[in-house]
């Protein structure tokens, strides 16, 4: 029997260590653009990660407030850095106003925060930005100069990892959301919502197609293509 994960970063290495070369989240930009990641490339950014924040001095019990996963809740780069978060021990709050560091898209933090951070290029390849905002470092930059394997110290138990507008979650309450062996295509509705869905195929040993645009009729010709069900 496998045994249970105690923490969404072990779920994703226990995923790794038995089918790592499997498809496990691909995106669909607005502008068609298409990125693939294995089980094993999405465990090698999110080691990255964790390494470029402990390298920023993001302790356990820090707060992360993740703008890019808020304003961008699609998008394959920002969902790395939630499980990066909780494998440094760091709780995710979208609506924290003084943050131990913020994550930005291509712009400046909104609301203003005197938080180090860095910014996402959102780039489907993963280039760096030519000029991140001012007080922010590029991530893809920063990030790939990092070792590929990290030592995590993951949130687990009844500890909050994150927090929205709906509410505070628990490692425990997102261990126990439904799981999903199979391959599914949604658009997000907000960031709980793509968290979830990946999270969902990381536990049940399914792939996640996520699609930016949200054209009903494109979404159906994308299921078909993708060979994937498109979930409401």
């Amino acid at each position: 029997m496998t045994r249970a994960a105690r923490s969404p970063g072990e779920a994703l290495r226990l995923r790794a260590s038995r089918d790592g070369n499997a498809p496990l989240l691909t995106w669909y930009g607005a502008d068609g653009a298409r990125t693939e990641l294995s089980v094993a490339s999405f465990e090698n950014w999110v080691a990255k990660t964790v390494n470029l924040l402990a390298e920023s001095d993001v302790e356990p019990g820090a707060v992360l407030r993740l703008d890019v996963l808020r304003d961008h809740p699609a998008h394959w780069m920002a969902l790395i850095w939630p499980f990066a978060a909780w494998d440094a021990g760091a709780s995710v709050d979208l609506t924290a106003s003084a943050p131990d560091l913020v994550v930005t898209g291509r712009s400046a933090p909104e609301p203003a925060t005197s938080a180090p951070g860095f910014a996402c290029s959102l780039d489907a390849w993963a280039r760096p930005l030519s000029a991140p905002p001012p007080g922010l470092l590029d991530y893809t930059g920063e990030a790939l100069a990092q070792p590929d394997v990290a030592l995590p110290t993951p949130l687990t138990g009844p500890t909050p990892a994150w927090a929205d507008a709906e509410g505070v979650l628990t490692t425990d309450d997102l261990l126990a959301g439904a799981s999903q062996a199979g391959r599914v295509l949604a658009h997000p509705r907000d960031a709980r919502h793509a968290v979830t869905l990946l999270l969902g195929v990381v536990l049940g040993g399914g792939s996640l197609v996520l699609v930016e645009q949200p054209d009903a009729d494109a979404l159906a010709r994308t299921a078909t293509a993708e060979r994937a069900e498109l979930l409401a």
